[in-house]
């Protein structure tokens, strides 16, 4: 790759008990995303694509590998440590939108700006433009109940870029909406993605979702292994 990788894993190995029984879920994975670059995830229910979003958030700990973002080491990072990277470099969007049901779409996005302690008059005029960009401009006072289902999720993409992450982690983005909202809020997301320099990863059974990414990768047997 051209780009230095925003995501860098190396060597990932994860695994859970069921019992006495240990369940091997990622053996030795390696994978590089680079920045502006989206990649779709894919692989069978069951296959590990959850558990890899997890680790790749700092959500999960790992059992051995290298996991670096942004150009940093996470592995052996303290709790209070991979935190703050999530807090500084990693945005989330899930398939269900996730929003404070008594928030309005702008206090919403505000949240993560908030704890993150930015100033608020430069945390107020980030989310706004963030809505703005997503067109959502004239919603801003509306909470999740006045949205319909694409424009919730337009929000947590804002949320999700609040605090100007460098890597995106998606989880089934479009899952829950009708073909040609989702085809529409691909779209918005994906230019989100180039035009703010993120590395993503998305996972998705979808393969017409995976088709508009700029690469696929398969998730096969706890190991990346490239195409459709």
């Amino acid at each position: 790759m051209s780009e230095p990788a925003v995501l860098k894993i190396t060597g990932l190995v994860r695994g859970f008990f069921q019992g006495e029984r240990r369940l091997e879920v990622l053996r030795g994975l390696d994978l590089e995303i680079a920045a502006g670059e989206a990649v779709a995830l894919m692989g069978p229910s069951g296959s590990g694509k959850s558990t890899l979003l997890h680790a790749a958030g700092l959500l999960e700990q790992l059992d051995g590998g290298e996991i670096m973002i942004a150009g940093k080491a996470c592995a052996a990072m303290t709790d209070r440590e991979r935190t703050a990277m999530r807090r500084e470099h990693i945005g989330f969007v899930y398939q269900f939108h996730h929003l404070l049901p008594e928030f309005t779409a702008l206090e919403n996005v505000l949240m993560p700006l908030r704890l993150a302690k930015a100033p608020d008059v430069e945390a107020s005029a980030r989310a706004e433009h963030l809505l703005a960009e997503l067109g959502l401009a004239d919603r801003l006072r509306h909470t999740p109940a006045q949205l319909s289902g694409g424009e919730q999720q337009r929000v947590a993409i804002a949320r999700a870029l609040a605090n100007q992450p460098t890597l995106l982690l998606a989880d089934e983005p479009t899952g829950n909406l009708d073909q040609a909202t989702a085809e529409l809020v691909l779209g918005e997301l994906l230019d989100m993605v180039h035009d703010h320099g993120l590395g993503t990863l998305i996972a998705t059974h979808d393969p017409l979702v995976a088709g508009r990414l700029d690469r696929i990768v398969q998730l096969q047997d706890g190991r990346i292994a490239d195409g459709p």
